[in-house]
């Protein structure tokens, strides 16, 4: 198989397994961690996506996750570990994420083609290089669920983060930084940078000093549009996060990717079905 080859195999697996990793930020998971007696959506955020790290400074979370602004983590981050621990966290995340998959593919929960796509996305989930994915690596070392359901999710948020990983690194190789990686992401949809929803909410002067840089850079125009430098320099880091997030399918034979892409379509299409209803 050619770069290219396996770069798209990447690009179409991430398509189906996205919508699964994306249970994690339902509602379901976080009455569970609300429940732990946390505060709000965040607290929940990052108690159950940096559980798999322990108790580590949010300096440490902060470069993992890249694309908050200064100050954000540390808002949360360690004050969440005096409410719970990141082992409850990682128990509330998981039940409740199973719970919202369970009532996003309804009957597909219970069929043979959840048990096959869950086994062989945790092959394809446990395979994968940890070097120099931090988030990854940690995930690793959690045990494996037993119910198909969970481990279906389980596989779903090993590979998102893998992928995450290795996105990061496309970023930095490009010289992006995780302020601007959401303006990049936005103008390139079609949304003005400052309006995009997870930097809005930041003061006008810095987000309007993200715009500037990348426009300082040739990546943006006057008008806060890609230039042709930029719209390139996307398409790289696209293109490399599709070639680094690969290997973890090198596990896979034509034929199980063949059954596994068959099995996670009705599941993909069921769960952005229930996200539309």
């Amino acid at each position: 198989m050619t770069t290219t080859e396996r770069g798209a195999l990447a690009r179409r697996m991430f398509g189906l397994v996205e919508p699964i990793g994306m249970v994690t930020f339902s509602d379901a998971p976080h009455e569970e961690l609300m429940a732990l007696g946390l505060r709000n959506y965040w607290d929940g955020y990052f108690a159950g996506r940096a559980a798999p790290l322990g108790r580590v400074p949010a300096e440490v979370v902060h470069a993992i996750f890249y694309n908050f602004a200064p100050g954000e983590v540390a808002r949360h981050i360690p004050r969440v570990w005096d409410i719970t621990t990141p082992e409850a966290a990682l128990a509330a995340r998981e039940r409740g994420c199973a719970r919202a998959l369970r009532q996003g593919i309804g009957e597909l929960a219970d069929g043979p083609g959840l048990v096959r796509a869950a086994d062989l996305l945790t092959g394809a989930g446990t395979s994968a290089p940890t070097e120099g994915r931090a988030l990854y690596a940690a995930l690793r070392t959690l045990p494996i669920p037993d119910d198909p359901v969970a481990r279906l999710w389980h596989a779903a948020t090993l590979l998102r983060e893998h992928r995450g990983d290795g996105h990061v690194a496309a970023l930095v190789s490009e010289g992006i930084g995780g302020l601007e990686c959401h303006v990049l992401h936005a103008v390139s949809v079609g949304i003005p940078g400052e309006k995009f929803g997870r930097v809005h909410h930041l003061p006008a002067g810095q987000i309007a000093a993200v715009i500037d840089g990348l426009r300082a850079r040739g990546i943006l125009d006057d008008d806060g549009w890609l230039t042709d430098a930029g719209r390139a320099t996307k398409e790289r880091v696209e293109a490399l996060t599709d070639e680094l997030a690969a290997p973890a399918y090198d596990v896979l034979g034509a034929a199980e990717i063949d059954q596994l892409v068959a099995d996670l379509e009705p599941l993909a299409a069921a769960l952005e079905d229930s996200d539309g209803g």
